[in-house]
Parts: C-alpha cells; structure tokens; sequence
C-alpha cells in the first residue's frame, strides 16, 4: 500500500484546530488513528513512499509553523484502557491523560490521581515524560510497547526509555508509543477524587487555563548546568517574570500574567508571533541573569 491509498487520508488538513496554541498551517498529509493496526499500516506506507511522519497527540506542548508541516501528520487519537493485573494499568497511546485518571478513579484504582488535569496524552505524556510537582509520569511506568520506523512492534521496559527531565528515548529514536503501562494500587475512590481535586485547583491558582496555551514553553534550569541568582527562584516562570516580561507582547502572542513560563494566544496570535515572543524571552533572560532557557516546547514545521 502507498500513502495515496491510506483509508481516511486527507490533504491540507489545518492544524490549527487540533493544537492547545490554535495555531499553525496545513498538514500536508493529514490521518487520525487509534488503533495499532492502522498506525502500522500507515508508518510501512509512509516508510515506502519514503513520506516523512510526524506525530500529534493532544496537541499541547506544541507550536505548528504557520506553514504547516510537510509529510504526513498521524494524530493519535482515542483508545482504551484497561487493567492487566491488580497492579498494572494499560492505556493505549491516544487516550487523554485526564480519560486515564478519570478511568482509575472511578474503580478504586490509585497512583494516577494527582495528574488530573494534565493536558494531552498519554503518548505525548510519555514522550516529553511529563512532570508535575517534582514528579515525572516516567516514574510510574513499568513498561511500553512501541512501534519503530517501519512498523514493527517492540515492548520496552522503562528503565530502557533514557527517561529523563523532559526528555524520553522517543525524542530521537523515530519510534512511536502503542501503549503503556502503569503501576498502580488500590485505593477508596472518595479519597482519589480530593487528590485529583487539589491538583485541578493548584493548576486553575497557578496557570492560565482558561486561555489557548501550550504548557510551559521552557524547561526549568538544572542546577548541574545553571548558575540562577540566589534572589531568584530556580525556575523559568520566575526568570521570566524577574526579566519584567510578564504581560509582553507580539502580535495575538502575550506572556501570561499568571505565569512566566506560559505564552497565551489572545486569539489572532500567529505560530511566528509567538516564537518571536519566546525568543524575546530566551535573550532577555540570558542577558539579564546569564542563564540559557532550553525549550520544552516542540517546534513542528519550518520556521
């Protein structure tokens, strides 16, 4: 099969509407899929008419170029979740985080609870390894199962993941996530819903969620590598805010005023605006303090 005859393929599809920035160009090829079967079918496709493939999740923790991408875009979208064990949990790939917690939580199910209100995922979840709090959501992964560059599955164990701040081997290995698995315990759903509520409400006090966001657009430094000022707080968002760029704009583009570490789309921001803000960002502060933000944010097409 070539990518031409790809069931559900669909050419110029506009990515804007399915990234959390609601920017950004076409694709120009464009399938949403769930199923392991059908990812397979499309990477052996794409791999024989030598079509590059790039993957959206949730769409957060993205920026689309405003002249889309080349290629063929696979958002993996959808899936279940089950258990496979009474200390295993599976979650396909295209399930959202907050599906995931809501799914443990209804059945007495515990470890997953304070990620409500994570956006995205589970795939992009696993590929940037998430973090919330300290915590990062490789911690509570037994094993993945995975697809590489031609389609072929393969089960990895977590400790083969290189999962690390921000970063997973999924980042440049070409590989895609099928699924993963978490380790879990039992627990009264009354008390699973007061975690997942304080963790709602801490994110609702301390990030814009009511405007088009990626997440964090910068990693937090790391103290191996960073020298911060002691008068400020090792984070982006503090940085950020110290350089007195809370509430810049570009363009439709504005730094939050809520946190530092977020670019908000005001509502005719375009994908060049808001990485002229970011870039603002980065030089401001590296001026300012000497400190280098690396982004955690994931450019998509050309800029």
């Amino acid at each position: 099969m070539n990518i031409a005859a790809l069931p559900g393929l669909r050419r110029g599809e506009p990515l804007a509407p399915f990234t959390t920035f609601r920017v950004g160009g076409p694709a120009e090829y464009f399938l949403q899929l769930s199923r392991a079967a059908d990812l397979q079918s499309a990477l052996a496709a794409a791999h024989a008419d030598g079509v590059a493939v790039t993957f959206l999740g949730g769409g957060s923790n993205v920026l689309v170029s405003d002249a889309g991408v080349r290629g063929l875009v696979i958002r993996v979208h959808g899936g279940e979740v089950g258990a496979i064990s009474d200390t295993l949990v599976r979650a396909d790939a295209g399930l959202t985080i907050n599906g995931l917690v809501r799914w443990t939580i209804n059945r007495g199910i515990a470890g997953l609870e304070a990620w409500a209100g994570t956006p995205g995922t589970v795939g992009g979840a696993i590929h940037g390894n998430a973090h919330f709090k300290g915590r990062l959501i490789g911690e509570l992964v037994n094993s993945v199962e995975l697809l590489d560059g031609r389609g072929r599955t393969i089960r990895v164990a977590a400790a083969d993941m290189a999962f690390g701040y921000d970063r997973s081997r999924l980042q440049s290995s070409g590989e895609l996530l099928v699924s993963a698995d978490f380790r879990v315990g039992r627990g009264e759903p009354a008390a699973l819903r007061a975690v997942a509520r304080e963790s709602l409400a801490f994110r609702k006090r301390t990030q814009p969620l009511e405007s088009a966001s990626a997440g964090c657009i910068f990693q937090n430094p790391d103290p191996a590598l960073d020298r911060v000022p002691e008068s400020i707080p090792p984070s982006a968002g503090a940085l950020v805010d110290r350089a007195g760029l809370k509430g810049s704009t570009e363009g439709g583009a504005r730094v939050s005023p809520t946190h530092g570490n977020f670019i908000v789309n005001e509502g005719a921001a375009s994908a060049a605006d808001i990485r002229r803000l970011i870039d603002r960002c980065r030089e401001s502060v590296r001026d300012r303090f000497g400190v280098a933000l690396r982004d955690e944010i994931v450019y998509l097409g050309e800029f």
